[in-house]
């Protein structure tokens, strides 16, 4: 790729920051882990309260990119052939033909994920790890660029399914949104009617760019003792007393290409030490479990992981 692909790229990546930047207002910070995980080739698990904007996020991420995109409202009926796909019998020649499901598009919503059945959930865990889904004997290939946001509201117990570890570990990062600050809210406010009229956005990139960016993505470097400081994160979640399951070899691997695609957002060709600080917790939390004991002392696996990193030496 010559010097002057590369800038354009660049140029269209910090536009498409300053859009959406535009329409989820004071959160930039979140809109650059989602912009990380779309780079990285990764999918999305936003799990906050109703109203923070979790599905205006996704939908502004969709509008600003020219890709197809589908949404599903999950709900306790929803059935694993609603999401992948079924075959259709036509009664004028006895044959089936295959209708493909909405998940064969490029950006998927999957709003309130934990609404439906265990059965209809796992029904996305073959195309987000393999990019494919099988069905009556065939093998289908989901597009190359392919990517999962789903939504889902952590104080409603009710009616809800939780998602089990092995789900989680296919979410490359788990954020909340959080609500606004008070001038954040109050600007909310005064603008809400200006950002529903400008809803309807221009796309800035297409699915060739978001190809040709994770391309340069690997490229990105990352020194050895910093590399060596990514590692020992990952190893402390495994050797804590508190934690039974610590973060898998997937986990590493997930971490490493999160923190290449954040350097990149960030307009640089390495990785250096604080990204790892600012990735830790929304790629590595989620897949921890915490023993009875530690739950009941209040504790999280967010704060388990800003323990670990305020304990590790942070290479210069």
């Amino acid at each position: 790729m010559s010097k002057t692909d590369l800038k354009t790229l660049q140029e269209k990546v910090q536009l498409l920051r300053l859009q959406m930047n535009k329409i989820i207002l004071g959160k930039e910070e979140k809109v650059d882990l989602l912009l990380t995980a779309l780079f990285a080739g990764g999918h999305v698990l936003l799990e906050d309260v109703p109203g923070t904007g979790k599905t205006m996020l996704a939908k502004t991420l969709a509008q600003s990119i020219a890709a197809d995109f589908k949404r599903i409202q999950f709900t306790a009926d929803l059935l694993p052939a609603d999401v992948t796909g079924t075959s259709v019998y036509s009664p004028k020649d006895g044959s089936f033909t295959f209708r493909e499901g909405p998940v064969f598009t490029n950006l998927f919503l999957a709003d309130e994920i934990n609404r439906a059945s265990p059965r209809t959930q796992s029904a996305l865990l073959e195309g987000m790890s393999e990019n494919q889904v099988t069905g009556d004997g065939q093998v289908r290939k989901l597009p190359e660029f392919f990517m999962v946001i789903a939504t889902e509201n952590p104080i409603e117990y009710y009616g809800t399914y939780p998602l089990p570890e092995a789900q989680l570990d296919r979410f490359a990062l788990r954020f909340a949104l959080g609500y606004p600050s008070v001038e954040q809210e109050r600007l909310l406010m005064e603008k809400k009617e200006d950002l529903e009229r400008n809803l309807s956005l221009s796309p800035v990139m297409d699915c060739n760019d978001i190809l040709l960016i994770r391309e340069k993505v690997r490229d990105i470097y990352i020194e050895e003792s910093v590399m060596d400081h990514i590692h020992n994160i990952v190893l402390a979640t495994r050797s804590l007393r508190d934690v039974v399951l610590g973060a898998s070899p997937r986990a590493l691997l997930t971490f490493v290409r999160c923190l290449k695609a954040f350097a990149f957002l960030c307009g640089r060709e390495y990785v250096i030490p604080e990204d790892a600080a600012i990735l830790a917790v929304p790629v590595l939390a989620h897949r921890l479990v915490l023993s009875g004991e530690c739950k009941n002392s209040g504790m999280n696996t967010e704060e388990v992981i800003r323990k670990i990193l305020e304990t590790l030496v942070v290479p210069v």
